[in-house]
């Protein structure tokens, strides 16, 4: 088995990780290049060649599978950098995109506008048709209307169309006869039907994601086949995966058919790294990850030793933004990342974020032209980093720049370049804790009780101080953090869902449509995983349906006791459950209540090979550092402060802080009265109390 390589693009770094068949990882990272994201990646890959004493040729010749994540999809949804799409819906129903699910934080504020549309009212047209919920056709397809539409769509420019009409997801004949007239009208323009890409019931949902599959197709296989190209022409011939949102890889050809699984790529990782961390070190299966990159802070979880999926993935400020409509996994994302900017408000208050300065020109230290103040800067300033060793030295840092960014912000407040930078690290910092109470307790988990897991290039810088915030006790920062979602594709396995809408309720349980509905959804399972997953696919099939009380609104994600649910027992394990999770979720059980379950769904799991690692017991000692530096601590102000290297950093060593450790990709700030532990498997295990 040779190398296994996994490459995450974001908005500011290109993460590399290069796995031997041994299971140990190097990493390589570089600036993200927009124009062609492969130059980027090769000088990621060189860097992590260079660890293994190899050239990024070699590596790839002796690779045997690349997986790729990317946040342009996400980037291009929110930035609307998207190709000139038209939506169809039924008549008279064309401003769904435009009302969402309310389109605003509070319903009640009168004075505030409906945000614009994913797609332009403008570019949205009315089929007269109507289908109704018992997929009765009302009003029969009108042929000529839909052919002038097509043409004016035609003659406008159009790029990709959207389809979502009525009901679709029970009765989809006249989605597929609109997609059949666009392909005779205009072959070669992309079509995503809303029945095919989200098959649930809500309006908008099913809407959304189809717009947003849409918008996309042009764009991602420009983006995809470029990245094909020049990788085959570097001389990589092996599979090349992509991971998707749901927590898995796909082929290159099936994520171009739809691309918004995409969006959250990267991301998505990193939640499937934090749970393989947690339980390599012992440290259960409740994991909260943290991953701060240079652009954004993201959260996701797991529960129960299961990555937490969610339909309700805004892309954008909730309700006000973009759904994706899709089965995802749950991360939330706040603009607070390394590269976050520091500003005023018109208030005088300092603020962090969310605008970022990305990799073009970057932080004022990146040296590439930048004033504006960041995160990074910040720690720059309070001595954190070393600018000499910045990237394993790779990258010089420009402290005087750094300094003179914050001075800006300093001269205005009346205070010290150090105290400003303590206040922008302090308020990120609180700005990420917030995140991370928001997702838990929507998920009914308590920090405390739960591991955190700390990833992102940015992550060392204030991992601490957010867990003494939040009380946590078990922590761990992986050796790989600083590219953790790329190193969560390393425990990725190919996963495709299937779903199909059916309501039906406990009181009335449609025992034989359910078992019909899973049947089917089996059924395209297992040719799926015939189709890619080889001659005898090693794949698991589970199976889970989105359920709530009765005459509620917001469903619940209920994995299926048993594949069906005939037996009397079966469904009354399945009720039960469904009162024990949304007693833990939302603290309210009501075994009264009538259960309506709506979106059945099947995903299956093709599993990857992997080697595991063992590694050897170590004997517990105190480290001893190679060198020192003045840093600033708030309150403790500046203090002659530990530096450790790598080479100072054996399995079994104790850290007490004041302590800065550098790593190659990641900074480690241990602050004063915290501590950390390199564990046996070359992690660091994190206290924010001082160890003895």
């Amino acid at each position: 088995m040779g190398f296994k390589v996994s490459a995450d693009t974001g908005g500011t770094f290109i993460d590399v990780v290069v796995q031997d068949a041994a299971s140990e990882q190097v990493i390589g990272k570089s600036l993200t290049t927009h124009d062609r994201v492969f130059r980027g990646l090769s000088a990621a890959l060189e860097a992590a060649a260079q660890e293994i004493g190899l050239t990024a040729r070699q590596v790839l010749a002796d690779t045997d599978l690349f997986i790729y994540g990317t946040t342009r999809a996400t980037n291009a949804i929110i930035t609307r950098n998207i190709a000139k799409t038209a939506l169809l819906s039924t008549e008279g129903f064309e401003d769904v995109l435009l009302l969402k699910e309310g389109g605003k934080q509070d319903g009640y504020d009168f004075t505030k506008q409906y945000p614009t549309p994913y797609i332009p009212r403008s570019h949205t047209f009315g089929v007269r048709e109507r289908i109704n919920s018992e997929g009765q056709v009302v009003v029969e397809l009108d042929e000529d209307h839909l052919t002038a539409t097509i043409a004016a769509i035609r003659e406008g420019g159009f790029e990709a169309v959207a389809v979502s009409l009525l009901w679709s997801v029970v009765n989809p004949d006249h989605e597929l006869r609109v997609e059949k007239k666009i392909a005779e009208l205009c072959p070669d323009l992309p079509v995503t039907l809303s029945h095919q890409i989200a098959p649930i019931v809500r309006e908008y949902r099913r809407t959304s994601a189809a717009a947003i599959d849409a918008s996309l197709k042009p764009l991602m296989q420009h983006h995809f086949r470029q990245l094909e190209q020049d990788i085959r022409e570097f001389g990589y011939q092996g599979t090349i995966l992509v991971s998707t949102s749901m927590g898995g890889v796909m082929n290159i050809d099936e994520v171009i058919e739809s691309p918004i699984h995409t969006a959250r790529s990267g991301p998505s990782m990193a939640p499937l790294a934090g749970l393989n961390y947690s339980q390599l070190e012992g440290l259960g299966a409740d994991m909260i990850v943290a991953d701060t990159g240079g652009t954004t802070f993201d959260v996701g979880l797991s529960r129960d030793g299961a990555v937490v999926h969610s339909r309700d993935t805004w892309l954008g400020p909730e309700w006000e933004g973009d759904l994706l409509g899709i089965s995802s996994v749950d991360i939330r994302s706040i603009g607070a990342g390394g590269g976050s900017i520091a500003w005023i408000d018109e208030g005088g208050l300092l603020r962090v974020g969310p605008q970022s300065a990305g990799s073009e020109p970057g932080p004022a230290c990146y040296g590439n032209g930048g004033t504006e103040p960041t995160l990074s800067d910040a720690a720059c300033v309070l001595g954190y980093f070393d600018p000499e060793y910045f990237l394993g030295g790779r990258m010089t840092l420009d402290a005087a720049a750094a300094t003179t960014a914050i001075s800006t912000l300093a001269d205005k407040f009346g205070i010290s370049v150090h105290e400003t930078a303590w206040g922008i690290l302090s308020l990120a910092s609180e700005a990420m804790v917030k995140a991370v109470h928001e997702i838990t307790i929507a998920q009914g988990l308590n920090p405390q009780d739960s591991t955190l897991v700390a990833g992102g290039g940015a992550a060392g810088i204030n991992i601490m101080k957010i867990a003494a915030e939040l009380g946590t006790q078990r922590m761990v920062l992986p050796k790989v953090a600083s590219a953790l979602s790329a190193s969560g594709m390393h425990f990725a396995d190919i996963v495709k869902e299937e779903s199909t809408a059916l309501i039906t309720s406990s009181d009335a349980f449609a025992a034989d449509g359910v078992d019909r509905v899973l049947d089917a959804l089996e059924l395209r399972l297992d040719d799926f995983a015939r189709r890619f997953g080889g001659e005898s696919p090693d794949y698991t099939v589970e199976f889970g349906v989105e359920a709530r009380y009765k005459s509620q609104v917001w469903t619940i994600d209920l994995p299926l006791p048993s594949h069906r649910v005939r037996g009397d027992g079966d469904q009354a394990t399945l009720f039960e459950m469904f009162h024990d999770l949304h007693e833990r979720i939302f603290a309210v059980r009501d075994p009264g209540s009538a259960i309506e379950f709506l979106n059945w769904r099947a995903r299956v799991t093709i599993n990857l090979p992997r080697v595991e690692h063992d590694h050897p017991a170590a004997q517990a000692h105190l480290g001893q550092a190679s060198s020192s530096r003045d840093c600033y601590f708030g309150d403790a102000g500046t203090v002659d402060t530990p530096v450790y290297k790598p080479a100072d950093l054996t399995p079994g060593t104790l850290v007490r802080g004041p302590a800065i450790i550098e790593e190659p990709t990641t900074t480690l700030v241990v602050f004063p009265g915290m501590s950390a532990t390199v564990a046996d498997s070359g992690n660091y295990l994190l206290s924010i109390g001082n160890e003895e």
